[in-house]
C-alpha cells in the first residue's frame, strides 16, 4: 500500500485517504452523518474531490467517519493564497463519542502540514462547539437580511449612475459575465475563494436551488457598456396573504458588484419588484453595504449566524505572509494541542508592507490558544474581546491592543458559498 494511503499508527481508528472503489460509500457515510440528500452526490463531487485529499476511518471494512479537502485559491489578508478547505466532516451515529473524529482531524492536519502548499484552513460548521477544539477560531459572522414591502427605500444620497444597463437572463447565459465580476470582487473580501468551473456548475444548477416551491433562479446583470460590473442571482415564489394581497417572497442567492452604482442598481432593482411581499438575502457579510444604504435601517431585520473558522496549520508562514494594518512589534506564546509544530513563543515583526515571524526567547508579551490567533487571523473577531474574556492573558501593557490593531482588515470577512 503506497504510503500516502497509509493509516496513521497513532490514530484509535485506521485513516487513510478512499480509493476509487470506496468513494460511493465515503459519500453515503457523511451524507449520512449531515442528513444531506445522497442521490447524484457521487457523481457530482467525483469530478472535483482529489482521493488522495480525502480520509475516512473505519471500523473493520467500513467506513464510519469523513473529510475532505478543497484545494482552492482564497482572499486573505496578505493577498490570494492557497486554502485547505475542509468540508464533508461526519461521523455515523453508531460511532459518535468514540474518538473518530479526533482521528480524522488530528491526520488531515498533519497532513496539510506534511504537504507544504497552504499555511491556512478554513471551513463551515454546522454545529459551533465542534472545531474549537482542534484549534479552529471563528473568524467571521455571516446572516440572513430580510426587508418588508415598502421597507427598502434607499438613501436619496446613495451613488447612482443613470448610464448603468440593468438585464435580465437565464444565469447560464451569462455565466461568463457573472465569473468577471466576481473575479474582479474577489480580493475585496477576506474568505472569498476563487471559483472554478465545477463551482460555477453547482451554483447554477437550476435543480439543486428549486426547493419550498421557488421557481428556478435568475440573474440580473448590471453592464456600464459592454462591460460587466454587478449581478444578482435570485429566486422567486409566489404568494397571497389571507386577504387575497399579493405576497411573494425574493430571496438573493448572492450579489456581487465593483462599484456603489452598481450596488445601488441592483438593490433597487430587487427591493422594487413587483407582487413581492419580502426580500430575503442569506450568507451575507456583517458589514453588509445594504444596511447603510437603506433609508431606514431599522427596519431591515438581520438574523446573525457563525461564517468562515480558521485554522493556522503552519503558524509563522501564516502570519509572515498577512499584511498588518499598523505596525507592530510582540511576542506571543502559542499553546496549540494538535499541532505541536505552532507550539512556542513567536516574534512577529510588521513594518511598511513586510512581516517576519520566528522563533524567540524572549518574555512573552501575550499568551493564548491556537484557537484564539487563528479566529483573529482573518481580521474580522478582535483579539480585544478574547482578551476582556480572560482568554488572552497580556504581560505587556498595550500588547493585545497592538496586535489586535494590527491584524484588523477594512471589511469584514465573508465566503458567499458554504463548500
Amino acid at each position: 500500500m503506497p504510503a500516502s494511503h497509509q493509516s496513521a499508527p497513532d490514530a484509535p481508528w485506521p485513516v487513510r485517504p478512499v480509493t476509487e472503489a470506496e468513494f460511493p460509500e465515503f459519500c453515503q457515510t457523511f451524507c449520512e452523518a449531515l442528513l444531506l440528500p445522497a442521490e447524484g452526490r457521487v457523481e457530482s463531487l467525483r469530478t472535483v474531490v482529489d482521493l488522495e485529499r480525502t480520509l475516512a476511518a473505519f471500523d473493520g471494512d467500513r467506513i464510519v467517519g469523513t473529510t475532505l479537502l478543497f484545494s482552492f485559491e482564497s482572499a486573505l489578508p496578505g493577498g490570494i493564497r492557497p486554502v485547505a478547505g475542509v468540508s464533508a466532516v461526519g461521523v455515523l451515529p453508531t460511532h459518535r463519542r468514540r474518538g473518530v473524529l479526533t482521528a480524522l482531524m488530528r491526520r488531515q492536519l498533519r497532513d496539510v502540514h506534511e504537504r507544504g502548499e497552504e499555511a491556512v484552513s478554513l471551513l463551515f460548521a454546522s454545529e459551533g462547539g465542534i472545531y474549537g477544539r482542534f484549534g479552529y477560531g471563528l473568524g467571521s459572522l455571516l446572516g440572513t437580511v430580510t426587508v418588508h414591502r415598502g421597507e427598502g427605500a434607499l438613501r436619496a444620497d446613495a451613488p447612482r449612475d443613470p448610464a448603468l444597463r440593468t438585464r435580465l437572463a437565464a444565469p447560464d447565459e451569462v455565466r461568463a459575465e457573472m465569473a468577471r465580476v466576481h473575479e474582479a470582487a474577489l480580493g475585496g473580501r477576506t474568505g472569498e475563494f476563487r471559483r472554478t468551473g465545477w463551482w460555477w456548475d453547482r451554483l447554477l444548477d437550476p435543480v439543486g436551488e428549486q426547493r419550498d416551491g421557488f421557481n428556478p433562479p435568475r440573474c440580473v446583470l448590471v453592464e456600464d457598456g459592454a462591460e460587466p460590473v454587478g449581478y444578482a442571482l435570485y429566486r422567486t415564489r409566489q404568494g397571497f396573504d389571507d386577504f387575497g394581497n399579493a405576497d411573494g417572497v425574493l430571496d438573493v442567492v448572492e450579489l456581487f458588484a465593483v462599484r456603489p452604482t452598481a450596488l445601488v442598481r441592483l438593490w433597487e432593482f430587487l427591493l422594487n419588484r413587483d407582487l413581492v411581499g419580502r426580500v430575503t438575502a442569506g450568507l451575507r457579510p456583517a458589514d453588509d453595504p445594504l444596511l447603510y444604504l437603506l433609508a431606514d435601517r431599522h427596519r431591515a431585520r438581520w438574523t446573525p449566524n457563525t461564517g468562515l473558522w480558521g485554522r493556522l496549520v503552519d503558524l509563522p508562514r501564516a502570519l509572515a505572509e498577512r499584511r498588518y494594518a499598523a505596525p507592530v512589534d510582540v511576542v506571543v506564546e502559542v499553546a496549540d494541542a494538535v499541532c505541536p509544530w505552532n507550539r512556542g513563543r513567536w516574534r512577529l515583526r510588521a513594518e511598511g508592507g513586510s512581516a517576519h515571524c520566528e522563533r524567540t526567547d524572549r518574555s512573552p508579551d501575550l499568551s493564548l490558544d491556537v484557537e484564539v490567533l487563528s479566529s483573529a487571523y482573518l481580521g474580522g473577531e478582535p483579539l480585544t474581546g478574547y482578551a476582556a474574556a480572560g482568554l488572552v492573558r497580556q504581560s505587556r501593557p498595550r500588547a493585545v491592543l497592538e496586535l489586535s490593531a494590527a491584524l484588523a482588515v477594512p471589511a469584514a470577512p465573508h465566503c458567499s458559498r458554504i463548500f
